[in-house]
């Protein structure tokens, strides 16, 4: 994920965080079939869903932990 989308997931709302959330593991799922069958195609692409969700997680997190400090 590049900067710039890393800097726009931080000004979404948590709503459309976790739906891309969704999105992502929806993806992973996906991308493991794919690697099971001998399907998939470039294998780097499940290192980079799984850090794109740690990174939604991590978000997500920080916005709780502001809230919860007000």
């Amino acid at each position: 994920m590049k900067a710039n989308e890393l800097k726009e997931l931080r000004q979404s709302n948590p709503q459309d965080l976790l739906v891309k959330m969704s999105d992502l593991k929806a993806e992973l799922f996906n991308l493991r079939f794919q690697l099971a069958t001998g399907q998939l195609e470039n294998p780097m692409r499940i290192k980079q869903v799984k850090k794109s969700i740690a990174q939604i997680k991590t978000i997500l997190r920080q916005e709780e932990i502001k809230a919860l400090e007000q």
